[in-house]
């Protein structure tokens, strides 16, 4: 009998580790990890925007393709195998498009992320107000009864080179941030990262998806894929 494939699925906020079969689809694979009533589940209906992240042999982040088997693909060879679960396609309008509360939620974590790491540019102003509605949805109302002075201290909220461009102490950010945390006063949830999508999805690298590739002299590109269609950019200019 042939012998089971270890794999490990990453989702923006749970890790799945299993078995598949070494015929195994990425169709199978994908639904294993993201249908409702499945045992290994994200538990997701809005499965359209998703896919399946992995690292090939060279180092390159691709996609998995869900019509051929998992053994098939240039899948970097490591036990367990390492996938990660992300959106892959981006609306154009999250409030229109994204209706699910769970669906809301990995875009949410996810593009928080890609803002958080630089690869998705937001002004210093624009990251203070995203910051303020990322505080809502994990503390929920500002209380200064509760929330003392340094309770933001151990939160990730704004990218490293806000910090650096401007030289504010911690406690000078936190007040930033915590004047636009009192206007939130009554928002649900998920409604504050509703909130921080709809202002996201107009930051210009919102959604995008980057290819390495050469043009005719050899030179390295990205290839910028959106909703919108694509662009090429500069290797430093990503």
């Amino acid at each position: 009998m042939p012998k089971p494939i270890n794999v490990r699925v990453t989702t923006m906020d749970a890790e799945l580790e299993f078995a598949i079969q070494p015929n195994t689809t990425g169709k199978q694979l994908f639904d294993q990890v993201s249908l409702p009533n499945v045992v290994k589940t994200v538990g997701l209906r809005e499965v359209w925007f998703f896919g399946l992240q992995y690292v090939d042999s060279k180092g390159y982040s691709t996609w998995l393709k869900l019509n051929k088997k998992v053994t098939q693909q240039d899948v970097k060879k490591e036990n367990p195998l390492q996938f990660k679960f992300r959106a892959k396609f981006f609306p154009e309008d999250v409030s229109e498009e994204l209706i699910q509360e769970i669906t809301q939620r990995l875009f949410f974590l996810q593009v928080k992320e890609a803002i958080l790491n630089d690869e998705n540019y937001c002004p210093p102003e624009t990251a203070v107000l995203l910051a303020s509605y990322a505080v809502q949805a994990k503390y929920g109302d500002y209380s200064k009864d509760v929330h003392k002075p340094g309770y933001l201290t151990h939160d990730r909220l704004l990218p490293q080179r806000v910090l650096e461009q401007h030289k504010l102490t911690k406690e000078q950010w936190e007040d930033r941030i915590q004047t636009w945390h009192e206007e939130h006063k009554g928002m649900l949830r998920e409604d504050s990262m509703m909130e921080y999508l709809k202002i996201a999805q107009d930051l210009e690298m919102y959604g995008v998806n980057y290819f390495e590739i050469k043009n005719k002299k050899g030179t390295q590109l990205w290839l910028g894929v959106d909703a919108l269609g694509l662009n090429i950019y500069e290797h430093e200019d990503k």
